[in-house]
């Protein structure tokens, strides 16, 4: 009987999962759309040669440190969204909207500069002499991709500025519908361009760019037309361009949560990218077959980071509500939730792992290379979902010190050492260079649940 009280602890009612569906599924489905139309770029690009599709690849490894340190910028402040959501503050929502923006432009800006000025050279240290493939085609590609890919940038780092607002102020479904605008521009501009549909000339890589960098302006456009418009539905944003004053108290408190977490998504979005460039050191072929796994895992890992996304909602407007006690018990049960959910997600991936492969145009030896790595992402994905709720559940509580120490100095202190050593001092075969990081990466499983266990993440915020 005992036993069925603990494991009863960890399910909720009816109306529980209702509440957290309710917010996670449109950012799943927002996510599952994204990841599905990336997909077909992938499918896209991919007709067009395996070098072009490591050209592309390789630009979208910056691309996506640029992504999480803009998702680093906004968390930050959006961590006081939460909370003053909760508590019914409007004028705490509007000014953390303005610290947002001046941020986000902010590193938008050095992002662009650094990608422009620097591009060519990060894309050649994915390139390594004796491999096989054609190294100067898969350069030429990445460069004329990144050329037009960067014009997006800035659109999207807006546009994750409301997004992120509307979600925290508990409006999920704007943020789908214009990222679903944006993914359709993006597709159907991505068949007209890169394969010179219905007259338009046929511009592979970069007409996958410039397709890219389109959407990008049509997602802001739905997101400020709503934000703006709906004024009842959205009181935070009246006035919110007629000054840029935030009280001084505020922007020292965001500053000091904010900084650690832009810190950490940078680092560790660089450890990934970092990781990747030793990946590399075994060949081009192990370039177009991570590309070809992380299109599948991405597109079925978004159930669980969306539910870890809803646990910064729910219980962080829960502690800025002061239920301390509401937002311990749901946290433990919405932590049971990710693992099923990160369970089934193995099952699916594990099961198409064989077959996924062969919709690329590509090589037989990169297809068998793929379905091992879809096979080893798989199994560690209930300790993912895990492992990705225990951080947001640590920094809904504004825990941001603690989270960086557990995720970016985790993976630069312990996980790349070990893939340093394994790149560059051994020539131990991919097949087995790759499990061994996986498993050390997910030890980090530990502490971050003793931390939760500890309840340190527990408290109100305030700004004083």
């Amino acid at each position: 009987m005992k036993f069925k009280g603990i494991i009863k602890s960890y399910i909720g009612d009816r109306a529980f999962y209702r509440h957290t569906l309710a917010i996670a599924i449109p950012m799943i489905i927002q996510n599952a759309v994204t990841n599905l139309v990336n997909l077909l770029d992938n499918l896209m690009v991919g007709s067009l040669g395996t070098e072009q599709m490591s050209g592309v690849a390789i630009v979208n490894q910056f691309i996506f440190v640029f992504n999480l340190a803009i998702f680093g910028a906004i968390s930050g402040a959006g961590i006081f969204t939460a909370q003053f959501n909760g508590r019914g503050d409007v004028d705490g929502v509007r000014h953390t909207l303005r610290v947002k923006l001046i941020i986000c432009l902010t590193v938008g800006l050095i992002g662009v500069g650094i990608l422009t000025g620097f591009g060519d050279f990060l894309i050649t240290t994915f390139l390594h002499e004796g491999t096989e493939g054609d190294l100067a085609l898969t350069l030429a590609s990445g460069e004329d991709y990144l050329a037009f890919i960067v014009i997006g940038l800035i659109p999207f780092a807006l546009s994750q500025v409301y997004a992120s607002t509307l979600r925290e102020t508990g409006e999920t479904v704007v943020p789908m519908i214009a990222s679903v605008a944006s993914i359709a521009t993006n597709f159907i501009f991505n068949l007209l361009l890169i394969f010179g549909l219905l007259g338009f000339p046929a511009l592979g890589v970069v007409g996958a760019a410039i397709a890219t960098a389109l959407s990008r302006f049509v997602e802001l456009g739905v997101l400020l037309c709503y934000t703006h418009i709906n004024k009842t539905k959205c009181p935070f944003a009246v006035g919110v361009f007629k000054n840029f004053r935030v009280p001084a108290a505020l922007v020292k408190q965001i500053i000091i949560k904010g900084t650690p977490i832009l810190l950490n998504e940078l680092f560790w979005s660089l450890s990934v990218t970092v990781s990747n460039q030793c990946y590399s050191t075994r060949g081009l072929d192990v370039v177009a077959a991570m590309n070809i796994s992380f299109t599948l895992q991405n597109l079925l890992s978004v159930a669980y980071f969306a539910l870890s996304s809803s646990i910064a909602i729910i219980v962080g407007n829960l502690l800025g509500a002061g239920k301390l006690e509401e937002a311990k018990d749901t946290d433990k049960k919405l932590l049971a939730f990710a693992v099923c959910v990160g369970f089934g997600m193995m099952c699916v991936q594990f099961i198409a792992s064989p077959f996924f492969p062969l919709l690329y145009e590509t090589t037989d030896q990169v297809r068998a290379l793929s379905g091992y790595v879809l096979r080893c992402f798989a199994l560690t994905m209930p300790a993912a979902a895990l492992a990705t709720s225990t951080y947001y559940t640590i920094r809904s509580g504004g825990r941001v010190f603690v989270t960086m120490l557990f995720d970016s100095v985790y993976a630069w202190v312990v996980v790349m050492p070990v893939v340093f050593c394994i790149a560059y001092l051994t020539k131990l075969p991919f097949e087995y260079f790759l499990p061994i990081v996986l498993v050390v990466e997910n030890l980090k499983l530990i502490p971050g649940l003793i931390l939760v266990h500890k309840g340190i993440w527990v408290r109100k915020l305030s700004v004083e």
